[in-house]
């Protein structure tokens, strides 16, 4: 019944499509995340700076306020956000209690020291997202394997291509996979590589209070250290209170990309499944249709665009709104990163959709070579290419009038053929020869010579 209640689909129908995103991105992710940036600079300002006395089992005791924090914990702590009515803050007593359970209170008062909200809440947002991309780039890798697997599977079975929907110059099924397999694995490397960044640099990016307090420890450096040592992400310095976020849309930026050449693979897909060239598997008890029953609808496809279409349409407003701020900060970003998960979460169910759709079609080899033998016109381009390199009188001109709008044999082409005065005769052969299974270019070796890059 929760489910059914949702009032968004990522809880409810595509709960399950997701589940492994709530740890990260739900309101317990983040107040997780918030408890371990929390304990971690509680630790660094001990160990690593020397502020206080700190030694190992103290320190493995403030780790584990992380390291064994529940739903239990998150709970106790929206029970403080009720009276503080600050979520960061109510992190922030938490640990307090915790410390004091641990009988570490002599170094309570440590906590939070010298942080802005803002330095916690960027640098948890940095950890999801980290842990984020790494759920969605295993998805991201199934797809991308499974389309690489029908280029090689496919890359000798010749298809007619189409251009502006209309028959077009032949190609095989592998390249046109292929063609979609580069472009993913050239998004690949700048999702997958783009730095995760943090700025831990107090109010307004300054080290203010810092700086007032310890005047001769290099906070910079400081800084520096705790977020590419302790949380392995890229420091930034030059900031105002608020992460600039470029990181964030660059990342997403590349999603973008990532989600409309699916969504081109999911429209490419489902025209070829109405033409004919692939057949859907048929799965017991299933309907396609509530009053034609003959229907099997790509309706994986279709649910892959949409849900490609709405993740687009959320991530173009993130990449943009969070680079953008009113002086040193307002709210406005926490706001709308509060729907990072949101975003993720449609873009794995667009992934999943689509691969679910790819592994339930198989090739109808003889739908394809039958559209290829009806449509003998398309050997009018090397017909007319030939004819231009020995010279006869307009070629492209004498192939049009035969052919634009008609349907012809190979029989038309043949005495076409015969007429022709400058072609040798020995070429004249391999043109009537000439047939449109076998006129795909150099299609099969652009497939190994992808195959050998990668």
């Amino acid at each position: 019944m929760e489910q059914l209640t949702a009032l968004s689909v990522l809880d409810g129908r595509y709960a399950k499509l997701v589940g492994e995103l709530g740890d990260i991105f739900s309101e317990y992710g983040l107040i997780r995340h918030r408890v371990h940036v929390e304990t971690c600079w509680l630790v660094f300002l001990g160990r690593d700076l020397g502020l206080f006395d700190l030694n190992g089992q103290q320190a493995e005791a403030v780790a584990g306020i992380s390291s064994g924090f529940d739903v239990q914990g998150a709970r106790r702590i929206k029970e403080i956000e009720k009276t503080t009515n600050h979520d960061v803050k109510a992190v922030e007593y938490y640990i307090k209690e915790q410390l004091d359970r641990a009988g570490l209170s002599a170094i309570r008062e440590w906590t939070h020291f010298a942080c802005t909200s803002e330095d916690i809440n960027n640098t948890a947002y940095a950890l999801m997202l980290r842990a984020g991309r790494q759920q969605a780039a295993e998805t991201f890798g199934l797809v991308l394997e499974t389309i690489e697997s029908m280029a090689r599977q496919y890359r000798s079975v010749p298809m007619m291509s189409r251009t502006h929907g209309q028959p077009a110059t032949p190609t095989t099924v592998g390249k046109e996979m292929v063609n979609f397999a580069w472009r993913l694995r050239r998004e690949q490397d700048r999702f997958l590589h783009a730095p995760v960044e943090a700025k831990f640099n107090g109010a307004s990016g300054n080290f203010n209070a810092h700086a007032f307090v310890f005047p001769e420890i290099d906070w910079i450096d400081a800084s520096r250290r705790f977020l590419s040592q302790s949380l392995k992400v890229e420091p930034l310095l030059f900031t105002t209170q608020i992460n600039p976020y470029n990181y964030i849309a660059e990342i997403l930026h590349a999603m973008i990309r990532i989600a409309a050449v699916l969504i081109d693979l999911d429209r490419d897909m489902w025209g070829y499944i109405s033409l004919g060239y692939f057949r859907q598997k048929v799965k017991e008890g299933e309907v396609g249709s509530s009053t034609m029953p003959h229907k099997v609808n790509p309706i994986d496809f279709e649910n892959s665009e949409g849900n490609m279409g709405v993740a687009i349409g959320m991530m173009e407003h993130l990449s943009v709104k969070l680079l953008q701020s009113r002086f040193q900060r307002d709210l406005s970003d926490s706001t709308v990163l509060r729907n990072l998960g949101a975003v993720f979460g449609y873009f794995v169910i667009g992934m999943k959709n689509c691969l679910k759709g790819l592994h339930k079609i198989d090739i109808n080899e003889e739908q394809i070579s039958g559209d290829l033998a009806a449509t003998p016109e398309l050997l009018a381009e090397p017909l007319q290419t030939v004819m231009r390199v020995f010279g006869e009188d307009n070629p492209y001109e004498r192939l049009k009038s035969l052919t634009r709008g008609k349907k012809v044999t190979s029989g038309d082409f043949a005495g076409m053929i015969s007429d022709l005065s400058k072609v040798p005769e020995a070429h004249k052969q391999r043109m009537k020869r000439l047939s449109c299974d076998a006129y795909t270019g150099m299609a099969e070796r652009l497939v190994d010579a992808y195959f050998k890059t990668t």
